[in-house]
């Protein structure tokens, strides 16, 4: 059946041609038959137009679509700057090529294409890039093997090269379309493979869509070709396609061209597994894993703009983004990285080194309170006994075979095992990796299984999640275990025997290596995973010192984990208080005054959570506990920008503590630090009286009315605005004048290094060469100070320009009876109304409109701190998602709800 619907959905008819190409395969009962194929090619239209192509993409599906997989990135190829011409093939028996009748294996599939390649005169090219999805990959692979001069490149999507017998069967899917009883009537006999392979979408197929993937394949006798392919999955070693599969496999890990990998995570026949596979095979390759996407990933997402810049960036541009974004960061090529470089964990091993001091508290863990109110100290210990178990560990470590660059996923809580563990993982340069199990066991799967960690570390409770959940990585428990329970775990070594280990020579720490891969809340997206150098790492550790005035002799109470970690670094000891650091909410004040007095602690860092709860609490503080809080100089947070109503009752219950509000982010900690002082100067010098300037027009008022002052860089940190245009979108020159609205960028030298396999994130996040985009937006003062408004999804988009919420939250926050709020645009863009939608204290019994005498207070709460005439107040018992701060509410989902119910639809808590 020739090709001849010309009316398939962005399918342009001029690509659509037919070659007639003699076949050499040896299936063929006559070597040189001329066989019929259907190509979809855009030559034609690059030649009309007068474009001239920087090379040729190789397109090859799988099984069991065809070459209209790829019609995006033949329109994409064929409108962009640097065009490249597409040749997207119809394998023999699949597609609209011609029905050959014959059992076409693997080898014969490479030397078809092979076939039509040199009748298309691609052989005597010197730049075809290969791009292949499923079987494809295959197939591709084996061609360019064989045409080493022309292949320049390859871009796979969601395919496999070699399968693992040791990581189990193949996947469920293939091995039930292989089973005899079912084989030929899934395959060829029904529709049910090509229905389910075609749908496995998770953004969902159009029904013109799906049909046209299914208009080749109508008849059983047309499907033929599906049920072959699938019987020539090698899917043991006796199989005829096997020796061909293993030395294309094996070939691939020799190849050194440029490759991208582009991948759907939810695929559930190409699993995490083979893109691992992939990536130690093509260790140059870039990749990005689309969290969520399924198998059929050219149809699920927009691959064509990525495909096209990488294109682009790998064969015309002289450097690549991330070359680009490398050398204009502080510390680039042109600003030579400074010689002394301090290991991270330095400031542990001088400690130590100091006999005089050795008797010293250097980390220690609380716990419950004993019967008589006693506070409890779990386990202590000592700058020298840190030091030699972190020094025995990573001997042990050493000595089971963990390297200089593995991933070392610590599943293990916040206090001294964590802290022995890290500074052991820092001291052989094995990197960490690190995930809140506030994720849950979803988000943690999808966090570790991307982060591909060699070695698992982890409490008998993680380990056992490890094994329900098939998290990667060698178990090491960091208790110890008996022999029966280790085995049904899979622990093959224990923390106490690898602290049994005798000190040994450590490597040599590479500065520019990776240290540490710390994933984000995955409060705003899934979460991902920031990679930090051993460089980044130790300039963190000096910027936070800078900021917090740790240093040896001092004490920090960590009711927040990076900071529990940072510690030792700097020589300054630490306790964990007693408490789920997941859920900070549960941080009492008492429990935080135990852990203060247990170490004479002069310093706090906890997040704006625990802060609300410290303050509820602490009617029960007895007077020995108020003593041990008045002893604490400086009380720092971060997380979420502080409103200064909340700052102030804080100050009453450290009345000798300076109050400090350092911002950042995990891809950034800290870019910014503020005091209490500081923020009332602030606000008086924000007063209406003192600022006319506006946005797009609009008078606006700054300070109270205008966002949270979290102060001035840190040492070593710039930080930038890029300003909204009436989209919303950042664009222009970055400036520092006073009163812009803008996107918040910043550069400092313990910036992230990259996002981890998220190529795509990772060219939105620095789109400013040398700068990472925050996605908060903000503006500067006239002296200077920075002041945060809220996240760039969150501005609202009204008649009278961009808006952005936090201003008004806190102001309706502060209306009593009123707990935590988010302002939400109603309405298209560029025409939205600001809604509240607020919890109260209580909590409300129903949902829906505020009662008119509340809604008033807050809509005037809000005009007189903002001049924001809001819409309509709306009442909820809790906000979605279990959020720790403000700016973690699921805000898109809540203006959905406000929109429904404000358009008469069924109310109920979103």
């Amino acid at each position: 059946m020739p090709f001849t619907d010309t009316g398939l959905l962005g399918l342009d008819p001029r690509w659509s041609t037919t070659v007639e190409v003699a076949s050499n395969a040896a299936c063929e009962p006559v070597r040189g038959r001329l066989r019929r194929w259907h190509v979809l090619d855009n030559i034609s239209v690059l030649e009309a137009e007068g474009k001239q192509p920087v090379g040729t993409i190789l397109a090859v599906h799988g099984n069991p679509t065809w070459s209209y997989l790829w019609r995006d990135v033949i329109t994409a190829a064929t409108e962009a700057e640097h065009p490249w011409r597409v040749v997207a093939v119809d394998h023999l028996d699949m597609g609209f090529s011609e029905r050959t009748g014959l059992n076409r294996r693997y080898e014969d599939r490479i030397q078809d294409l092979s076939d039509l390649t040199a009748a298309l005169g691609l052989d005597d090219e010197d730049r075809v890039v290969t791009l292949a999805h499923d079987w494809g990959g295959l197939i591709s692979m084996g061609w360019a093997e064989l045409h080493p001069r022309a292949h320049a490149g390859i871009i796979m999507t969601n395919t496999a090269v070699h399968h693992d017998p040791a990581t189990g069967p193949i996947p469920a899917p293939l091995r039930l379309a292989l089973a005899p009883a079912v084989h030929g009537s899934l395959t060829s006999k029904s529709k049910a493979f090509l229905n389910v392979s075609v749908t496995l979408v998770d953004s969902g197929i159009p029904e013109e869509i799906q049909d046209a993937f299914e208009a080749p394949y109508a008849t059983a006798e047309r499907r033929q070709g599906i049920r072959n392919f699938v019987a020539d999955i090698p899917a043991f070693e006796g199989h005829p396609s096997n020796s061909r599969y293993e030395r294309t496999a094996a070939w691939v890990a020799t190849a050194t061209v440029p490759a991208l990998l582009l991948w759907g995570t939810k695929d559930p026949v190409f699993k995490e597994q083979y893109l691992q596979d992939l990536m130690q095979r093509l260790p140059q390759a870039t990749v990005h894993r689309y969290e969520g996407a399924n198998h059929l990933l050219p149809q699920d997402r927009s691959v064509q703009e990525p495909i096209m810049r990488w294109l682009t960036e790998t064969f015309v541009d002289d450097t690549t983004h991330r070359q680009q974004h490398q050398a204009a960061r502080p510390g680039g090529t042109s600003d030579p990285l400074p010689a002394d470089f301090k290991p991270f964990h330095t400031g542990l091993s001088e400690r130590a080194a100091q006999q005089a001091h050795a008797w010293e508290v250097a980390t220690a863990d609380m716990g419950p309170a004993t019967n008589n109110n006693e506070p409890a100290v779990k386990k202590r210990l000592s700058w020298t006994e840190l030091d030699q178990r972190v020094n025995s560990i990573a001997s042990g470590l050493l000595n089971v075979g963990v390297r200089p660059g593995d991933r070392i996923n610590l599943m293990v809580p916040p206090g001294t095992d964590l802290t022995t563990m890290i500074y052991a993982c820092f001291r052989i340069g094995a990197v960490i990796v690190v995930a809140d199990t506030g994720l849950g066991a979803k988000g943690l799967s999808r966090a570790l299984k991307g982060a591909s960690p060699k070695w698992l570390v982890g409490i008998p409770r993680a380990l056992a999640a490890a094994k329900a959940f098939g998290w990667p990585g060698t178990r090491i428990s960091v208790t110890g275990m008996d022999p029966v329970r280790a085995k049904a775990l899979g622990v093959e070594h224990t923390v106490p025997e690898l602290a049994k280990s005798q000190p040994i020579p450590f490597p040599e720490l590479d500065p520019e290596a990776d240290a540490a891969v710390l994933f984000t809340s995955g409060s705003t997206g899934p979460a991902k995973g920031v990679v930090y150098t051993q460089r980044q790492m130790a300039a963190m550790r000096d910027a936070v010192a800078a900021v917090c005035g740790l240093r040896p002799g001092t004490g920090l109470v960590a009711a927040f984990a990076p900071f529990a970690l940072l510690a030792p670094a700097m020589g300054a000891a630490s306790v964990t208080p007693d408490m789920d650091v997941t859920k900070p909410r549960t941080l009492t004040a008492r429990a935080l005054a135990d852990a203060a007095g247990a170490i004479e602690a002069t310093s706090v860092f906890a997040s704006p959570a625990a802060i609300v709860n410290i303050l509820a609490t602490q009617g029960e503080l007895s007077e020995h506990q108020r003593q041990a809080l008045g002893n604490v100089k400086l009380m720092l947070s971060a997380g979420a920008p502080l409103p200064p109503t909340l700052l102030e009752d804080l100050q009453d219950l450290l009345p000798n503590a300076v109050l400090h509000t350092p911002y950042g982010m995990t891809e950034c900690l800290p870019l910014t630090d503020v005091d209490l002082p500081t923020i009332r100067e602030a606000a008086v010098d924000a007063q209406p009286q003192d600022t006319e300037s506006g946005l797009h027009g609009s008078p606006r008022v700054e300070g109270a009315g205008s966002g949270v002052c979290v102060g001035t860089p840190v040492p070593g940190a710039t930080i930038r605005i890029r300003p909204l245009d009436h989209d919303g979108v950042p664009a222009g020159d970055l400036t520092e004048e006073p009163g812009v609205l803008g996107e918040i960028v910043a550069q400092a030298p313990h910036m992230k290094d990259r996002y981890d396999n998220l190529w795509i994130t990772e060219n939105e996040s620095t789109r400013v060469a040398g700068w990472h985009s925050t996605s908060d937006v903000g503006h500067f003062d006239a002296k200077g100070r920075l002041w945060v408004e809220g996240r760039l999804s969150h501005v609202l988009h009204t008649a009278a320009g961009v808006v952005a919420p936090v201003a008004a939250e806190h102001a309706a926050g502060d209306v009593p009876g009123i707990g935590r709020t988010a302002i939400v645009g109603v309405g298209r863009k560029g025409a939205q109304v600001p809604v509240a939608v607020c919890e109260t204290q209580p909590a409300s019994r129903s949902v829906g409109l505020a009662r008119p005498a509340l809604a008033a207070k807050v809509r005037a709460a809000v005009v007189e701190a903002t001049g924001l005439d809001l819409a309509a107040v709306l009442v909820l018992r809790a906000h979605p998602t279990d959020v720790r701060h403000n700016s973690k509410i699921d805000r898109t989902l809540l203006a959905e709800w406000a929109e429904s119910a404000l358009g008469g639809g069924k109310i109920k808590n979103p």
